[in-house]
């Protein structure tokens, strides 16, 4: 099958090679600046980390996954090693980080982390998002990959029990990485990670995607995310 078929399928994919690792390791200062060690949300405000949103929309295989009309929204840098290390149990992603409280019934699960507002909104946004996880380091079985279970972004919002008896029917498929590979997914899809049970650093630029324009009178977070240039 071909990628784009196994992303609609799987609500997952890896990408090989994405960006030269050697570019990554540049970015180090960028992402360990100012507290974002172990995981900002606000990286997106950097330039070097905007411009590289430019680059993964516009790379030959990722351009086929996210829609043309669709702008960087956020980026999130998670770091997880021997001395910094943390397990997320079994989810879906169903915040997103907007620029205002709007009175709207259908806007559910407000909350503020790092000074920005985050907000659950309707599904049909939610599944219109696309996160690409771009990994800065080499991500094998100890080192406490994501782990996704297949089709589950399909099956809409679920329940902690309802996602649990999912996984247990589906399983889960476990996304080793290279350095520089990228992991494309719909964050409606059920993940988790362990614990890192080795000795290496497993960092990861999360970006995510999403429509110019916001339903129900929001904007995003982003000030520049509607004058970003359609690539």
């Amino acid at each position: 099958m071909s990628v784009v078929v196994d992303f609609e399928t799987d609500g997952f994919a890896l990408i090989e090679s994405v960006v030269d690792p050697e570019e990554l390791k540049a970015l180090a200062p960028v992402m360990l600046r100012e507290g974002a060690v172990g995981g900002s949300r606000c990286l997106l405000e950097r330039p070097e980390i905007a411009a590289l949103a430019v680059s993964l929309k516009t790379h030959h295989v990722l351009q086929s996954l996210i829609p043309k009309d669709h702008v960087a929204v956020q980026c999130t840098y998670f770091e997880k090693s021997s001395d910094r290390n943390w397990l997320v149990a079994l989810h879906q992603d169903l915040s997103i980080p907007v620029a205002r409280r709007v009175d709207a019934p259908r806007l559910r699960g407000w909350s503020e982390k790092e000074g920005r507002l985050f907000v659950q909104p309707p599904r049909e946004v939610l599944e219109q998002l696309i996160a690409v996880r771009l990994h800065v380091d080499a991500c094998g079985a100890d080192d406490g990959p994501l782990r996704v279970v297949p089709g589950s972004h399909r099956l809409g919002l679920l329940t902690p029990e309802v996602a649990a008896a999912v996984r247990a029917d589906r399983g889960e498929s476990t996304c080793a990485a290279s350095a520089g590979d990228a992991l494309v997914m719909r964050p409606l899809a059920l993940h988790a990670s362990s614990k890192a049970i080795g000795t290496s650093r497993r960092r990861v630029l999360h970006f995510v995607f999403g429509p110019r324009r916001l339903p129900l009178g929001l904007d995003w977070a982003v000030a520049n995310a509607r004058s970003q240039a359609m690539a």
